[in-house]
Parts: C-alpha cells; sequence; structure tokens
C-alpha cells in the first residue's frame, strides 16, 4: 500500500470531522454577532436622546441625559433648547460608536445632526456642509450622557 492510497474513511473519523466544524461555525457567529452588536445598548440610547431633541421634547431629552447635578435644566437648553448651541436639529445620523483608544467606563458616539428634514444627502453639497458633528459620551453602566472627556 501506497502513502496516497487510502482506504475508507472511518465513520467514527467523519463524525468527529462534523462536529469539530459546527462548534468552529457556532463560535465564528457568536464572533461576529457579538463585534457586530456590542454598541447596541449606547446607540439606542443616543438614538432616543436625539429623536426627543429632534421633535423638541426637551424634558424628555434631559431625562435621557440622566444629568449631574451640577448640570441644570437651564444648562441643557442652552446646549440642546431650541436656541442653544446646536440648533436647529432636524434630523440626525449616527456615524459610529467607539471605546476611546485610552479606555473608560464609557463610549464615544458620534452623531451628524442637520438643520434640515429630510437629512441631505451627499450630493446636496450646500446643505451637507452645514452638518456638525456632536461627540456623545454615554456610560456603560447606567446609559447616563455626558461631553466625551478632552
Amino acid at each position: 500500500m501506497g502513502i496516497l492510497d487510502a482506504g475508507p474513511e472511518e465513520p467514527k473519523s467523519r463524525a468527529l470531522r462534523y462536529v469539530i466544524s459546527a462548534v468552529a461555525l457556532a463560535l465564528l457567529l457568536g464572533a461576529s454577532m457579538w463585534y457586530f452588536l456590542r454598541y447596541t445598548p449606547e446607540k439606542h440610547t443616543a438614538e432616543n436622546f436625539m429623536q426627543a431633541v429632534a421633535t423638541g421634547d426637551t424634558q424628555k431629552a434631559y431625562q435621557i441625559w440622566h444629568p449631574h447635578a451640577s448640570f441644570s435644566y437651564q444648562d441643557f437648553l442652552s446646549f440642546w433648547g431650541p436656541n442653544g448651541y446646536y440648533s436647529p436639529i432636524k434630523t440626525y445620523r449616527i456615524e459610529s460608536a467607539e471605546v476611546p483608544p485610552k479606555g473608560g467606563t464609557g463610549v464615544v458616539v458620534v452623531v451628524e445632526i442637520s438643520a434640515y428634514d429630510p437629512f441631505p444627502k451627499s450630493e446636496e453639497t450646500v446643505k451637507s456642509a452645514q452638518n456638525r458633528e456632536v461627540q456623545l459620551w454615554i456610560e456603560r453602566s447606567d446609559q447616563s450622557m455626558s461631553f466625551p472627556p478632552p
């Protein structure tokens, strides 16, 4: 019998091969799902917040923000109110979410805001040029929000 001449495969080794393949596939699918869904709670919090701001419900947005005791409602309105720093906000788009390179207990969610409804397409250069990016810090433990540390 030569090196390349092999006999019929035994049933035990075929079953083992399928079990190992199934376990590897399950691990790969699990890792892929974790990677793509790892910031879903923070993105959902940012989306709820921006929806409340865009509809003008600043009370609800302030509650979602979970402000620190030193950040009053008037302080909040100076940023997110009808005449605030980021006003007017009609539509938004969540761009990305990531943990800062130096680590931390939160996630930085980058949101692009626009004063136009619907959100301007990239071909609409005049409207798109007026869009602004806002970085929001969302704590993983309690989903409280603030601006990211410098």
